[in-house]
C-alpha cells in the first residue's frame, strides 16, 4: 500500500518528473540567457561600430578637404541656428542623425560665429568632452584613432575631435540614446518572450514526462498488487514506453514469472511435504500397532496355545518385514529426490527385459508372458536402477491383476530413444485413479503393497532424464511406457 502511495501521490520537488522538469527549464533558461546576450552584444557592436566609422569618415573629410576656420564658420551658423530652432533645453536632437558640431578656442570654450552664441547643448559636449574645460583632454581627442564615450545632460554620446588645417579644434559628437533605449526594449521584450517560452517549456514537460513515466508508475502498481499477495500481477505494456523502459518491463514481467512459479513450486512441495509425512504416519502406525497389539497378548499371558504363539509370531515378523519394505522405500525416494550420482554404463536393456520376465514366470507360472526385444539394446544408464523400474511395475502386475491375466513386455529403440513398455490386460484404472498414479502412498481401490513403486520408477527415471507414461482404461489393462534418452 506504501509503494502504491508512493507511486501517485508523492510528486512534489523531489520527484523524477519535478527534477526534469527543473532540468530541462534551467537548461532553456541558461541558452535564452547566453542567445540574448550574444546578440544583444552583436547588435551593440554593430551599431556602435557603425557610429564610430560615420564620425571617423566625418573627421577624415574635414582633415583631408583642408577646410579653414572661416570656410566651416557657415556650417557653424547653421547648426547653431537648428540647435536654437529645435530648443536649446530640449532633449531632442539637433540634427535628423543626433549629431553635435562645435568648433572650440585654445581653452577649450565653445567659439561665437558672429551673433550667433553656442547653444547651451553645444557648451555641454565641449565641457563633457573637455572634463570642465581642461585644454589637454580637448586636444588629445584629434590625436585618438577611436571615438570616445562620454554623457551629456544624462544622455551618452560618442564624440570625437578634427584639427582643422588653421588649427581649429572641431568637435563631433553623435548619441547613442536610441541605441541604448532599443537595446533596453530588446532586452524587456527578450525577457518576456523568454518568461513564455519557459512556462511552455515547463507545461510541456510535465505532460512528456508524465506520459513517460507512465510505465513506471505501472511497474509501482505492480509491485504493490504482489507484495499484497497477487502473484498473477504483470506490468502491461504502454504505447509510450521507450526502448529501455520496455527492456525493464520485460526483464520485471520475467522475475515475476519466475517468483511466482518459485512460490507455487514451494507451496507445491511443502503441500507433498505435509502429505507425505501424515501417508509415511499412517503406513508406519498399521504394523507397529499390530506388533504391539500381539506383544500386549504375549505380555498378558493370553497366548497359551502353541498354534497362536506361531500364528502371532507370523504376524510379527511379516508386520516388521512390511515396515522395513517400507522404509527402505522411502530412503529411496529420499535418494532420488537429492539427485544421486548414478552409476552409467552401457546396459542391455532387452537383457533386463528377458530377466524380469523369467522372474514373474517362475513366481507365477500360470501367467501367459510375452517378450519383444529387438536383439540387444545398448543404452548408457544406471544397471540397478533400471532393474528397480522393471522390478516394480512387474511387481505392480503381480499385485493388482488376476494370476491368469496375460502380461506383455517390449523394448525397442525408436527415434533416437529407448522404449520400454509393460502392458497387462488387467482390470485397468479409472480416469481419477490413473491420475494418482505415481503418487506416494496411493493404492487403487485400497489394495496392498505400499503405494511407493510406481513413485520409486518415477524418480529412477526421471533421474536419467527420462519420462513415465500410463495408458489405462477399466476393463482395458494397464499399459506403462518408459521412454529413456540415448
Amino acid at each position: 500500500m506504501r509503494l502504491r502511495c508512493l507511486g501517485r501521490g508523492h510528486r512534489g520537488i523531489h520527484s523524477l518528473r519535478a527534477k526534469l522538469t527543473m532540468a530541462n527549464v534551467a537548461l532553456l533558461a541558461l541558452g535564452i540567457v547566453a542567445a540574448t546576450a550574444i546578440s544583444l552584444m552583436a547588435a551593440r557592436h554593430y551599431l556602435l561600430d557603425k557610429i564610430d566609422s560615420e564620425l571617423l569618415a566625418t573627421r577624415s573629410a574635414l582633415q583631408t578637404a583642408g577646410f579653414s576656420m572661416s570656410q566651416i564658420e557657415s556650417l557653424s551658423e547653421l547648426g547653431i541656428a537648428m540647435d536654437q530652432f529645435t530648443g536649446a533645453d530640449a532633449k531632442a536632437l539637433p540634427s535628423s542623425n543626433g549629431s553635435v558640431f562645435v568648433a572650440v578656442d585654445a581653452k577649450g570654450s565653445p567659439v561665437s560665429l558672429g551673433p550667433l552664441k553656442p547653444t547651451k547643448r553645444q557648451r555641454a559636449v565641449a565641457e563633457a568632452a573637455g572634463h570642465s574645460g581642461d585644454p589637454a583632454t580637448l586636444a588629445s581627442l584629434a590625436a585618438e584613432a577611436e571615438p570616445r564615450d562620454i554623457r551629456v545632460d544624462d544622455s551618452p554620446y560618442r564624440i570625437i575631435g578634427a584639427r582643422l588645417s588653421d588649427g581649429t579644434l572641431v568637435l563631433i559628437a553623435t548619441s547613442t540614446d536610441a541605441l541604448h533605449e532599443g537595446m533596453a526594449k530588446a532586452i524587456k521584450l527578450d525577457l518576456a518572450f523568454g518568461t513564455v517560452l519557459l512556462a511552455l517549456l515547463a507545461c510541456l514537460t510535465l505532460i512528456s514526462v508524465s506520459r513517460r513515466m507512465r510505465p513506471l508508475e505501472d511497474m509501482v502498481e505492480t509491485s504493490s498488487a504482489i507484495a499484497e499477495g497477487d502473484l498473477t500481477r504483470r506490468v502491461p505494456s504502454s504505447r509510450e514506453a521507450t526502448l529501455e523502459v520496455e527492456q525493464l518491463r520485460l526483464a520485471l514481467n520475467s522475475m515475476l514469472h519466475q517468483v511466482e512459479l518459485a512460490h507455487r513450486t514451494r507451496e507445491h512441495s511443502s503441500a507433498q511435504l505435509r502429505r507425505f509425512v501424515a501417508d509415511a504416519s499412517h503406513e508406519l502406525r498399521t504394523p507397529l500397532a499390530a506388533i504391539r497389539g500381539y506383544l500386549q497378548l504375549y505380555d498378558k499371558g493370553m497366548l497359551n496355545d502353541p498354534d497362536q504363539r506361531k500364528r502371532a509370531w507370523e504376524r510379527v515378523m511379516t508386520e516388521a518385514d512390511r515396515m522395513g519394505r517400507l522404509v527402505d522405500e522411502l530412503l529411496c525416494l529420499a535418494r532420488l529426490d537429492q539427485q544421486p550420482e548414478l552409476r552409467f554404463r552401457n546396459v542391455d536393456v532387452s537383457r533386463l527385459v528377458r530377466d524380469a520376465a523369467e522372474d514373474l514366470r517362475v513366481q507365477q507360472p500360470d501367467r501367459p508372458v510375452t517378450v519383444t526385444a529387438e536383439g540387444a539394446v545398448l543404452l548408457r544408464a544406471d544397471e540397478s536402477g533400471l532393474r528397480q523400474v522393471l522390478g516394480n511395475l512387474v511387481t505392480n502386475v503381480r499385485t493388482h491383476t488376476p494370476a491368469d491375466a496375460p502380461v506383455h513386455l517390449e523394448v525397442r529403440r525408436q527415434d533416437g530413444v529407448v522404449r520400454l513398455c509393460v502392458a497387462d490386460e488387467g482390470p485397468g484404472l479409472a480416469e481419477e485413479d490413473a491420475a494418482r498414479v505415481f503418487d506416494r502412498f496411493f493404492r487403487a481401490g485400497g489394495g496392498a503393497g505400499s503405494g511407493l513403486g510406481m513413485a520409486i520408477v518415477q524418480g529412477v527415471v526421471k533421474a536419467h532424464g527420462g519420462v513415465v507414461r500410463v495408458d489405462t482404461a477399466p476393463g482395458e489393462g494397464l499399459k506403462v511406457t518408459v521412454t529413456l534418452p540415448t
